[in-house]
């Protein structure tokens, strides 16, 4: 029975504005894919990301160039190699993932979780701004008990001291975002262990990281923009404590895991982490998640509202998807 693919650009606002070292935004694209065959449809979400040249347009006629061989009937990892990492392969791959759960009545947990998947404890992320405007964030989120902290400019110990005081009881990751500098990353790796930070995400630009092979790390260090996919992960080994594992980044769920047991071979904490997507796009990850070290899967609560039916969060805990929702 043919394949049929359809490609939907969307947007969903966010609850205010989110801010990182990059930029502010305030709302989320998403592009949602859809592969039906005969009665089943799977569906897949990707956000394009700037950051890696990645565009709305773009993306979407990168998906619709691969039309042709989706309705043809492509493998998955066939797929691995029809096209690069990225947003457009991680839509059609979540969306080949949940067909295949669809027509053969199997939850793709089932392929992917050692064990019955259960509920996870995600970050919750706090915007970059002015110190008394993340203590205010950090203070009406002070019962969550992991926190996301977006820095990366200038007073970022200001923010860090403010955070933690409004949350002392939190733990909390920093995200820099690649927005510290060789001149200032001892002076800040020092005062985040001395506020009891738990990880910090890529402090350094990607490719001018080097220094961090030749300096303590008071704090684990976790490479984001760093890392993409399992080929060229063992040249993080000595720079890096932990990756974290998107699956826009990796360009889907099928290279996410296998990115996710070399990490584990080579001895990395494993973080998975998403882009301000849906629960349409945090659904596969947070399977991928069960086993991870650190997971930031919050996209939906920052928006204003999510898709419908959604993941179900109670408090800081993420269930494991309804399979009317994927898998």
């Amino acid at each position: 029975m043919a394949r049929v693919i359809s490609v939907e650009s969307e947007r969903f606002p966010i609850a205010g504005t989110f801010t990182i070292s990059r930029g502010s935004k305030t709302e989320a694209e998403v592009i949602a894919c859809t592969i039906s065959q005969a009665n089943h449809s799977g569906r897949g979400e990707c956000v394009p990301y700037k950051r890696y040249g990645e565009t709305m347009d773009g993306v979407r006629d990168a998906i619709e160039a691969m039309r042709e061989q989706v309705e043809g009937g492509i493998s998955r990892a066939a797929l691995l190699d029809a096209m690069p990492a990225g947003a457009a392969r991680n839509a059609i791959d979540c969306a080949l993932w949940d067909l295949e759960a669809k027509i053969t009545g199997k939850p793709a947990a089932f392929s992917i979780c050692a064990a019955p998947p259960r509920a996870l404890e995600t970050a919750y992320t706090l915007s970059l701004g002015e110190p008394e405007a993340m203590a205010a964030q950090a203070r009406a989120n002070a019962e969550r008990p992991l926190l996301k902290v977006k820095i990366g400019s200038d007073s970022d110990m200001t923010r860090i001291r403010a955070v933690r005081e409004a949350a002392p009881q939190s733990r909390i990751i920093l995200d820099a975002n690649e927005g510290w500098t060789d001149d200032n990353i001892v002076a800040n790796l020092a005062f985040a262990a001395e506020h009891g930070i738990a990880l910090i995400e890529q402090p350094l630009p990607a490719g001018r990281d080097g220094i961090l092979r030749h300096i303590a790390h008071p704090v684990p260090i976790c490479a984001d923009e760093s890392v993409h996919g399992a080929e060229g992960l063992a040249s993080l080994v000595g720079l890096y404590d932990a990756v974290n594992i998107k699956l826009d980044k990796s360009g889907g769920l099928t290279a996410a895991l296998v990115l996710r047991d070399r990490a584990r071979e080579l001895g990395f904490g494993v973080m998975v982490g998403c882009m301000v997507g849906t629960s349409l796009a945090m659904a596969p990850a947070v399977l991928l998640a069960q086993d991870a070290d650190f997971v930031d899967l919050d996209g939906p609560l920052l928006l204003a509202r999510d898709r419908v039916p959604g993941l179900v969060y109670q408090g800081s805990l993420v269930s494991p998807p309804d399979t009317a929702l994927w898998g």
